[in-house]
């Protein structure tokens, strides 16, 4: 008997799930992070570019590359570790180091991506941080320490995974034009562990980042729809104005419902993606198991302050759109209905007055039948009187006796016959 056989993705999609481990990162460590996207039509990008542009970092150092149509890539170059992933709208790079710089967060730690590769990267920065993982100490002085390092007011710091680490960053850009964000681990605390909080800080503020576009989308529109609601609180006041015909009226509402319409088809795709970007950010943040640390901020309490009135914006923005097409396309029945009736009724209008004629052409047609027997009769009695003549002389009747005497027959019989014919041709 032979064995059942595997669906053809069976093993590809099993190893997709275990395709992208988390780092084992050991401490003290130095992280920098990039997030490359092409500024229009990402997702539709040409996906070879990352990969040549990745290629071209690895033979700088001599590094193998990667399998053909990988979206994903860990290898050593120089003292480096590097991990790089492909996403739907953006690439990422991670590269870490044991070691820290003498110089808390030293811009020279971004000299692993050189700046002539930077420069031909196929895209722009989203988002590019550099974290300083350090060993576990007493809280005064970790709180002294990020009270040097970050802007106070912003500051987010947080014990995370059961005590395992503490996290902290200010999500402002430094001179150097990075992010910055401190890890320090208990001793415990094992390399595959800080790993995950490295990776969940970079996919925070990498999804943080680009939810945001969203927000610049939906205040760049904020003008644009306002416009589009006058216009169209415009074409409602119109519709009562029974002065301007409806006809035109419904042609101005189709451009303007055309351009809501093209609106909101070219909006969707982002705010679509801002949604599921803000369920990201919040559920690396819920995975992280934040607990307070000297009573500061923590990062959800960051976000719920900063962040998601940005998305709340988002949101709102995308159902202002969805409501104004609705009330578009409302606007656009109630308008035909009102173009559908004003048509019905000059229909009736037109069907009153061909009924008018049809019967005016009717009496026409009888006064013409009349005259025809007066005209047929006039001519059948002559003819007859023609006949009859001889039987005057016979009979010494006149000849005006005779005619006046077959002239009511002649003309019933003329009379009946038209009326005969006329039966047989209705």
């Amino acid at each position: 008997m032979s064995p059942i056989a595997d669906h053809p993705l069976r093993y590809e999609l099993s190893n997709e799930l275990h395709a992208r481990p988390f780092p084992a990162i050991p401490v003290p460590a130095t992280v920098v992070f990039l997030a490359v996207k092409q500024p229009v039509d990402a997702a539709a990008r040409d996906r070879a570019a990352d990969v040549a542009h990745l290629v071209q970092l690895l033979d700088r150092h001599g590094a193998a590359h990667p399998q053909p149509g990988a979206t994903h890539y860990s290898g050593q170059i120089g003292r480096h570790v590097l991990k790089w992933e492909q996403h739907a709208e953006f690439v990422t790079y991670t590269a870490f180091c044991e070691g820290l710089p003498a110089r808390p967060f030293d811009p020279a730690d971004f000299g692993v991506f050189p700046e002539d590769w930077l420069a031909a990267a196929p895209g722009q920065r989203i988002t590019s941080i550099v974290m300083r993982l350090e060993a576990w100490r007493e809280d005064a002085e970790i709180g002294a320490q990020l009270d040097d390092w970050f802007v106070p007011e912003s500051l987010a710091v947080a014990r995370v995974l059961d005590d395992a680490a503490v996290i902290a960053g200010d999500f402002r850009i430094d001179t150097g034009g990075h992010m910055r964000f401190a890890v320090f681990a208990r001793p415990e605390t094992g390399t595959r562990r800080i790993g995950r909080v490295v990776q969940r800080l970079c996919e925070i503020e990498t999804y943080k980042a680009m939810s945001m576009l969203g927000f610049s989308r939906a205040r760049a529109l904020a003008g644009k729809i306002g416009g589009m609601e006058g216009q169209l609180n415009a074409l409602m006041a119109e519709m009562r104005d029974e002065v301007t015909p409806a006809e035109r009226t419904l042609d101005h509402l189709l451009t303007a419902a055309a351009e809501i319409e093209t609106t909101a088809t070219q909006a969707a795709f982002r705010f679509g993606a801002t949604g599921a970007y803000e369920a990201i950010v919040n559920q690396r943040i819920g995975a992280l198991r934040e607990t307070r640390f000297m009573g500061r901020q923590l990062f959800s309490e960051f976000m719920m302050r900063r962040y998601e009135p940005a998305m709340r914006t988002v949101k709102a923005t995308e159902r202002r759109l969805e409501a104004l097409a609705a009330r578009a396309t409302r606007t656009g029945d109630l308008l035909r209905t009102r173009v559908d009736v004003e048509r019905s009724a000059q229909n009736q209008a037109l069907l009153a007055s061909m009924d008018r004629r049809a019967d005016l052409q009717l009496r026409l047609q009888e006064t013409v039948e009349g005259l025809s027997v007066v005209a047929i009769s006039y001519y059948a009695v002559s003819l007859v009187g023609y006949l009859l003549y001889p039987l005057a002389e016979a009979t010494e009747l006149s000849k005006g006796t005779l005619q006046a005497a077959v002239t009511l027959p002649v003309v019933a019989l003329v009379w009946w016959m038209v009326r005969r014919i006329r039966k047989r041709i209705g």
